[in-house]
């Protein structure tokens, strides 16, 4: 599956970023090349393949996950100490959204 220049732009619009026209034929070529190798991995027969929600080593079930503990809460004073702004309990970001 190939991607096209307009479908590059129009994503690019989307998320508000500003491609040079350079940038959008590298993503162009980047992004059919991902698309080409996900059309190779559905030609795979993966009906014989349990699905899995967690990858685990070859060993104890939770070989490669640590156990849960309870800890306190951060709290917003500290959460908020080395933020560039905070206010009213909130960090203060600049605005991003335009439209």
């Amino acid at each position: 599956m190939k991607i096209t220049e307009s479908e590059v732009r129009y994503v690019a619009d989307l998320a508000n970023l500003r491609l040079t026209d350079q940038e959008v034929l590298r993503m162009t070529a980047e992004l059919s090349s991902v698309l080409e190798h996900m059309d190779k991995l559905n030609e795979l027969d993966t009906a014989e393949v349990p699905p899995m929600a967690q990858v685990l080593y070859e060993a104890e079930e939770t070989a490669t996950l640590r156990p849960d503990r309870e800890k306190p809460p951060l709290g917003a004073e500290a959460a908020l100490a080395n933020a560039p702004q905070a206010g009213a309990g909130h960090f203060k970001v600049p605005k991003v959204i335009e439209r």
